[in-house]
């Protein structure tokens, strides 16, 4: 198998090198691109499920994972973000099985998780049930058996040794590769196109993307729209990378806030703040993911019930109704108790929970409800004073003849309040309990704990 990915590369390199010879190393300025680099029309009313293969079922594969899909597509999802599917490196492999992020081939799949013919027939089974697949791709490391290391070590930095350098100290079992290898890079452009081309994906989740160089990532897209319209997620919180190579980056800041919410270390204030800053530098067609939990924050800095405690139901509404996509992490829906670990294998215990039907009326809500779609498709928020401002967030979304009213308590004790504008003004249906109900000017309202009312104009 070496061998052969050895003289897969060589084969590669001679191709790039012939364009280059042909094309000055440059795009021919007559080419057009079929697919716009712009948003998927799909993905404007989209939510994601981020699905970690190893963890979803005792068998831990892509036939075990496929029987899930029925219910995935009764909640509600849309974009299933696979973890990293690619063999794991072997040499300084942390734990039993090895962190997904240590990635030794890009070009197949982990045999643990089946076949490259499998993983095909999970994304045609994906497709024909109306969703769609992103890959999470790793372009700032290898693992540090990969085959390019040895094949190619120019690919890489080195450190002040001029041994092979890992991009940070801890991250002991993979090697950071070089941006200013040209040949690197059009490798990796290579690699990501044949998952579009072969494999029929929808897009990537691109792996810490910021460590990246930017005019790389905006290089990949150009590229892939060559062969579809693709859905691009960045691990960043940077906007430039919104401008043309990614769709939706990720909402830490909302995160952060919403923990520190939850803990009683800070107020509602926190939240109004939040919306007030990324207007100022993202663009009316950017995408903020929005979450309360994702494969790191659960493995590193604990469970969803460890950070928000009793305040969890009330985040999980306020980040599926602001502006923004939704995130569910695997499990989430089933009420995870448990921080999966990383680099071994820990099974998810699937149950009912009232999680999961609080996000299934949340999606259904989002697909049909224009005033919640993503982006410039969506309707903007805007804040509903109150007389307690301190603890309750109440806002509008309105786009078009839709409308969404959204209170919530963010706070550990019962608040009664009145609210002090009249544009929240009309006839609405309460999402949960279906109830029909008009108000009217200065309405006294009362919500326990942490307690939400998401209330659609009808």
């Amino acid at each position: 198998m070496k061998k052969f990915f050895v003289i897969a590369i060589a084969l590669f390199i001679v191709m790039v090198s012939l364009e280059s010879c042909n094309t000055g190393g440059k795009k021919d300025s007559t080419t057009t691109n079929e697919f716009a680099l712009k948003l998927p029309d799909w993905a404007k009313s989209a939510t994601i499920y981020e699905v970690n293969i190893r963890q979803y079922t005792e068998a831990g594969t892509f036939v075990a994972f496929a029987e899930h899909l029925p219910r995935l597509q009764e909640m509600g999802v849309d974009i299933l973000w696979l973890m990293p599917i690619f063999p794991i490196g072997e040499i300084e492999r942390k734990g039993s099985l090895g962190s997904y992020y240590a990635v030794k081939d890009y070009l197949t799949v982990n045999p643990e998780f089946g076949t490259m013919d499998d993983f095909i027939e999970l994304v045609t089974q994906i497709h024909d049930m109306g969703m769609y697949v992103i890959l999470d791709w790793v372009a700032n490391h290898t693992a540090m058996d990969n085959d390019m290391v040895y094949s190619h070590p120019d690919w890489f930095n080195t450190d002040s040794v001029d041994q092979i350098a890992h991009p940070v100290d801890d991250w002991s079992d993979v090697a950071d590769l070089n941006y200013e290898s040209p040949e690197m890079r059009e490798y990796m452009k290579y690699a990501m196109k044949s998952w579009v081309m072969d494999a029929n994906i929808d897009g990537f989740r691109c792996d810490v993307a910021s460590m990246v160089p930017t005019d790389f990532w905006n290089e990949v897209r150009v590229d892939l729209s060559e062969f579809k319209e693709v859905f691009m997620l960045a691990e960043s919180e940077e906007p430039e990378l919104l401008v043309d190579a990614f769709d939706m980056d990720y909402a830490w800041d909302l995160h952060h806030r919403m923990n520190e919410v939850a803990k009683g270390t800070q107020t509602v204030h926190a939240i109004d703040n939040y919306f007030s800053y990324p207007r100022k530098q993202y663009a009316a067609d950017d995408i903020k993911m929005n979450f309360i939990t994702n494969h790191d924050e659960n493995s590193w800095n604990g469970t969803v019930a460890e950070r928000m405690g009793d305040a969890a139901k009330v985040m999980a509404v306020l980040s599926a109704t602001v502006p923004g996509m939704p995130l569910v992490y695997s499990g989430q829906e089933a009420g995870l108790n448990k921080r999966l670990k990383f680099f071994d294998k820990d099974q998810i215990d699937w149950k009912a929970d009232e999680m999961g039907e609080l996000y299934t009326k949340l999606f259904k809500l989002k697909h049909e409800n224009k005033a919640l779609w993503n982006g410039e498709w969506g309707g903007e928020m805007k804040r509903i004073n109150t007389s307690n401002d301190d603890a309750i967030f109440a806002f509008i979304r309105e786009k078009d003849e839709h409308k969404v009213f959204v209170v919530l308590n963010l706070s550990a004790s019962e608040q009664k309040f009145t609210f002090t504008e009249k544009c929240y003004c009309d006839k609405y249906t309460d999402i949960f309990s279906g109830k029909q109900f008009e108000i009217v000017d200065e309405i006294g309202m009362k919500l326990g704990a942490w307690e939400y009312s998401v209330c659609e104009k009808h």
